[in-house]
């Protein structure tokens, strides 16, 4: 299903047949502030797999992120916040960045990096965010499988190469082409891992 939502004023019955399909086990594929991006129910084993067959990965040797709605969702998913680090978060977020933090018990097992690390957004889009309002609790997030970055703008082009494999393409309207900017926070000084869409000068924060 192709699924046309406003950008500015996401119409609440899509909003509620995007949830309904996640907590179905569904997977989806939706707009961020930056690409689009493949995702699910952090809560659906079965659909966290699919999403990793799609993606020809293994789960724990994958790189999913969750998607959450503010810094207080953020934070019930990696261990305790210091206040130097939430002024930090609460600075650049909501924005295209993806912090790496340690994962707390509320991650699924499955999910988890070998290391105990999970990557955090929180993307500034609103239909992205109205999802995982409704949801009550954040989507994975992980960037479209081959290297086809110019056709995954558009969500007809999209949904054509993808409408088999998935159950919703969330039109958005077209999306960009520079993912996140990755930080690893668990590295002491961050280590930036990937130059996205986000500035981010290293020296500040060493």
């Amino acid at each position: 299903m192709l699924l046309h939502l406003h950008a500015e004023n996401p119409q609440a019955r899509n909003i509620k047949t995007i949830v309904e399909c996640l907590r179905d086990g569904g997977v989806i594929i939706y707009p961020t502030d930056t690409i689009y991006g493949l995702g699910c129910d952090i809560f659906q084993h079965k659909a966290i797999e699919r999403v990793c067959q799609i993606k020809n990965i293994q789960p724990s040797k994958a790189q999913l992120s969750f998607v959450c709605y503010d810094l207080s969702d953020l934070a019930r998913y990696t261990k305790s916040i210091s206040t130097p680090l939430y002024r930090l978060l609460k600075s650049y977020l909501p924005g295209p960045y993806t912090f790496i933090l340690p994962a707390s018990k509320e991650v699924p097992k499955i999910l988890k990096s070998k290391k105990d690390t999970i990557g955090l957004r929180v993307p500034d889009n609103l239909i992205t965010r109205s999802i995982i309002q409704e949801l009550d609790h954040p989507i994975l997030s992980t960037s479209l499988p081959g290297e086809m970055v110019e056709e995954y703008t558009d969500p007809e082009v999209i949904y054509e190469k993808f409408e088999k494999l998935v159950d919703i393409v969330v039109d958005g309207g077209i999306g960009g082409m520079v993912p996140s900017t990755i930080i690893d926070y668990t590295k002491s000084p961050p280590e930036l891992i990937r130059q996205g869409l986000g500035e981010w000068e290293e020296e500040m924060h060493n």
